[in-house]
């Protein structure tokens, strides 16, 4: 294979834990140790993996390449804490759900997270907390799949949809420090005497612009991919997010402005494949509805 091929417009890193459901595996290494995980994962390579949390969420990724008809390439990238010798049964799984990803680091025990800026990855998304941290520290947008089955059918439109938080997310945890810090009253106060000052990027904003790269290689009203933004937030906080979007030329196709209220019923009426949220409590209340990635970043996390 060459070095001259073009980057993929799009590269997510994905743990094999959150691909896959290695539930049962990893209760054999808390259990009985890491020869008796690689005896059962050994014992086992020919027995295909069940789906994991992210498995239709990758499903719809890679189906972007055909949908896009070369316009964008999408690529998935296998991180992985196992060695090469067990990773056999995921790659013997990733064939038998017919997956095309080829590219993966078998990291033998030691956090894989450093690959996830060397394969040059615009998401990592792992079950594992403390490489989602040093995933954020190292600069690649990460989040921690939360551990919930979801079921909830087809994206409507066959879409893949993506939903962000803003603070601390899509944007910096600049506002939520004051908010934090001072309350409801002085936060409102701060944006509305801030509203036409854009934020500063949060660890997906970069994210965020490739997805809206993809998005423009087609006309909106035939993307395969549609955003939504679901804040917190309310007006008049609201204009400085609008305006934050405007600045940074980037599309969201939704944006609901909660005013607090519980998020997880509007993401499963957007018909979010994820979610990414800084908050745990928000976390928890939409992996109720659709697969939730929490991402570690900002003050509430500190």
């Amino acid at each position: 294979m060459g070095d001259t091929q073009t980057p993929p417009d799009l590269v997510i890193a994905i743990s094999s834990r959150a691909l896959f459901d290695l539930d049962e595996s990893h209760r054999v290494f808390e259990k009985e140790g890491i020869e008796a995980y690689c005896d059962y994962q050994i014992d086992h390579e020919n027995d295909v993996l069940s789906p994991g949390v992210a498995f239709s969420l990758v499903k719809k990724l890679l189906a972007l390449n055909d949908q896009m008809a070369g316009a964008a390439t999408v690529e998935v990238i296998l991180l992985s804490r196992n060695s090469a010798d067990t990773g056999l049964r995921i790659f013997n799984s990733i064939e038998q759900h017919d997956l095309a990803i080829s590219r993966a680091a078998f990291t033998g025990g030691v956090s894989p997270y450093a690959y996830a800026s060397a394969f040059g990855a615009h998401l990592f998304l792992s079950s594992d907390q403390t490489d989602v941290h040093k995933a954020l520290s190292n600069g690649v947008a990460a989040a921690t799949i939360f551990p919930h089955r979801i079921d909830v059918g087809p994206s409507l439109s066959g879409q893949l949809r993506i939903a962000f938080d803003g603070d601390a997310v899509l944007f910096s945890d600049e506002a939520e420090r004051v908010y934090q810090s001072k309350g409801l009253e002085a936060f409102v106060a701060s944006e509305k005497a801030a509203a036409h000052k854009p934020l500063p990027g949060g660890p997906f904003k970069g994210f965020l612009a490739a997805l809206h790269h993809i998005q423009n290689a087609l006309p909106a009203r035939n993307s395969p991919i549609r955003t939504a933004l679901i804040t917190a937030r309310a007006a008049p906080a609201h204009e400085r997010v609008i305006r934050t979007l405007r600045a940074w030329d980037v599309r969201i196709d939704e944006a609901l402005f909660l005013g607090g209220m519980d998020k997880g019923v509007f993401l499963r009426s957007f018909g979010a494949d994820i979610f990414f949220d800084d908050q745990t409590k928000h976390c928890e209340s939409a992996s109720r509805h659709v697969a939730t990635g929490h991402v570690p970043h900002g003050v509430v996390n500190q």
